[in-house]
């Protein structure tokens, strides 16, 4: 029960690092790479706030700022330096490592016996584990009815609207490149969250926390899309929150098969190759039986012919 419980928690924080890379990668049509350094920078900067006496609060809320102004970053790098959206992420994913150091000092801080969001007495008087889910819920309930909100706007309709079709959006006057630098801004800054707060819920920040994590976004979005099918926008963010879950409880079987941590990695990339591979799957299966069909009929006719 413990683990299930873990499972679910774990799995509604890091949706968090779901939804950011949703609206990048969905909405906005584009892989952003700066998501390896953004999230390690909130780690970063919540862990390393809250260690110099910051309040828990602060310290994310700073992590979510700064998780912005990356993203701010690779925007204007793309927008204005005309630089390609995934070199610019990658220029800036890279950056963040030295800024990352430069924020802690040095490869990881540790948050034992210090405040966080899990140390509060509310939290602590719940049973194990539920701290995550019930911290994980509160946030992603926020999260989720303001970004609904939001894209029901007409400024939330203009952001959509340019990775739909940014020629369009262009001659409807819509102004394209602060779309993708608002998108930027948003995303980094939501994924910048997911780290602070997943660095709480372990007590420490690494500057390497951030290898693979596109991988475990992407996979969230995919399973999410996978499993539900066709939805709305407003329910596809739910989605990538289960879809995260999900992938939660893949990770809990892997280990339980036998697998070790650092496998883990390797078990994500095969996870997410067979859910984007599973439409092509299906496809081809479908064209299969057409095709088998198509052989059984031309031999009921030579029969019905002898």
């Amino acid at each position: 029960m413990n683990l299930i419980t873990s499972a679910i928690g774990q799995g509604l924080l890091w949706g968090l690092l779901g939804i950011g890379l949703f609206l990048t990668f969905r909405i906005l049509d584009f892989p952003d790479m700066t998501v390896e350094g953004t999230f390690p920078l909130g780690a970063a900067v919540c862990v390393t706030a809250i260690s110099h006496g910051m309040s828990p609060l602060l310290a994310t809320i700073l992590a979510f700022l700064a998780g912005m102004v990356a993203g701010l970053i690779t925007g204007l790098l793309y927008t204005k330096g005309r630089i390609p959206i995934l070199l610019a992420g990658i220029l800036v994913m890279t950056a963040c490592y030295s800024v990352n150091l430069r924020i802690m000092g040095t490869s990881n801080i540790s948050l034992l016996g210090k405040q966080s969001f899990f140390t509060n007495s509310f939290l602590e008087s719940l049973p194990k584990f539920f701290d995550s889910v019930t911290l994980g819920l509160f946030i992603i309930i926020i999260v989720i009815v303001l970004l609904a909100l939001f894209l029901q706007t007409e400024l939330g309709q203009a952001f959509i609207a340019t990775g739909d079709n940014e020629k369009m959006a262009k001659s409807l006057g819509i102004a394209t490149d602060q779309m993708k630098n608002m998108g930027l801004m948003v995303s980094n800054g939501l994924i910048a969250l997911s780290g602070a707060l997943i660095a709480q819920s372990n007590d420490y920040a690494d500057v390497n926390m951030g290898i693979g994590i596109i991988v475990i976004g992407l996979a969230s979005i995919i399973i999410g899309e996978v499993v539900f099918g066709e939805l709305t926008m407003n329910q596809r963010l739910v989605a990538v929150v289960c879809g995260s879950v999900i992938y939660r409880f893949v990770l809990l079987l892997v280990l339980k098969a036998g697998f070790g941590t650092n496998d883990l990695n390797l078990i994500s990339s095969v996870v997410l190759a067979l859910c984007l591979m599973l439409p092509t799957i299906r496809t081809k299966l479908g064209l299969g039986r057409v095709l088998r069909r198509g052989v059984e009929i031309p031999k009921k006719q030579v029969n019905d012919n002898d």
